[in-house]
């Protein structure tokens, strides 16, 4: 292996933007992460960038399995909607437009 091999970037220390849950998706820069546990605002916690999960959404929108879904920093849910928000990753279920929850492929795409 590399001598300059780091870490596989799956999970990552970050500093906490505001408070966050753990389950939370959080942006920090251009890394869209969800906390594996509570912290405070400007504390260390410990995020994934990749995999699975079911996360705050925006309701009002139907969305289909497969599609594009974008974090919205100012509402802290996912949307279907590019305009202003950052690209996480797909949809992997279709989810209805009155569901608060759903369920998300987190690509680990940077920015």
């Amino acid at each position: 292996m590399a001598r300059n091999y780091v870490t596989e970037g799956k999970t990552l220390t970050l500093i906490a933007p505001r408070t966050v849950a753990a389950g939370a998706g959080m942006l920090v820069g251009a890394i869209f992460a969800v906390a594996l546990a509570d912290a405070a605002v400007g504390r260390p916690v410990e995020a994934r960038r990749v995999e699975v999960f079911d996360l705050a959404k925006a309701t009002g929108e139907a969305w289909t399995q497969g599609q594009l879904v974008y974090w919205d920093n100012t509402n802290f849910r996912v949307t279907t909607s590019a305009s202003g928000n950052t690209m996480i990753g797909a949809a992997t279920q279709a989810q209805a437009s009155a569901d608060a929850v759903g369920r998300v492929l987190l690509t680990g795409r940077v920015g």
